[in-house]
């Protein structure tokens, strides 16, 4: 158990260095117009390679969650037990915690570096009405965050069944991911990852803080939802015709 603790650590750390590190010091480097800005789709691109990366050096050690809402979904889908739900959850905040402050000493080594709490997307931060960098209502942010979350444990579920194609769940996993943030950085900076909006939320002020509790139930709660979801299309067993 403390070997996978500490991989469920040390790969939600990286989750949220890789995802919002890129977000922080890459996505407008040099401000508006530089080609060196990463933008949009190289941060949603970073957040995918940091799965992707991450599965594949953990994945057989911890089974590679990162992630609390990917832990509750695999429990509500008949993958993971109960029992070790807490001890999962409590090591993925505190990699994702411990990302946030290295990642802050980091930026803060910059003189550019200026955050502002009252800004959409400060410090990478998640947020809903005047902190959603589209200006999206706490209505809309919730059902896009459960959504998200719900297919992305579909998807992860579907990939590491034992029916499908061997040693490919990771990059599936990860171009999900990548997928979601495409879809969903416009209306909350996505999340679909109480620890990677607590990572850095305790960074970047009240107001990021104020509005982290809809970055835990939405998820959790789409994690829930897509694992029951998948559990009902078929049986585990792979024995079964059409368990797939």
């Amino acid at each position: 158990m403390i070997k996978r603790l500490g991989a469920e650590f040390i790969g939600t750390f990286w989750l949220v260095l890789g995802g919002c590190g890129s977000a922080v010091l890459a996505a407008n480097f040099g401000g508006d117009g530089n080609p060196l800005g990463i933008g949009l789709l190289g941060v949603s691109l970073a957040f995918g390679l940091t799965v992707l990366t991450g599965a594949y050096a953990f994945g057989h050690i911890s089974g590679a969650h990162f992630n609390p809402a990917v832990s509750f979904g695999l429990w509500a889908g008949g993958r993971f037990p109960t029992r070790d739900l807490v001890p999962y959850i409590v090591a993925q905040v505190l990699g994702g915690l411990f990302a946030g402050f290295i990642l802050w000493q980091i930026a803060s080594g910059s003189a550019a570096f200026a955050p502002d709490p009252s800004a959409a997307g400060n410090f990478a931060s998640n947020g809903f009405g005047p902190l959603s960098p589209g200006g999206y209502t706490v209505a809309a942010a919730f059902l896009c965050e459960v959504v998200m979350t719900a297919m992305f444990l579909v998807v992860i579920m579907g990939a590491t069944h034992s029916r499908a194609p061997a040693g490919f769940a990771p990059i599936a996993i990860g171009l999900a991911l990548t997928l979601i943030h495409l879809i969903s950085i416009p209306v909350t900076n996505t999340s679909v990852n109480p620890a990677r909006s607590t990572g850095v939320a305790l960074f970047a002020g009240s107001g990021a803080l104020s509005q982290l509790w809809l970055f835990w139930l939405a998820p959790i709660l789409g994690g829930l939802l897509g694992g029951f979801l998948y559990k009902a299309l078929g049986p585990e067993r792979p024995d079964v015709v059409g368990d797939n």
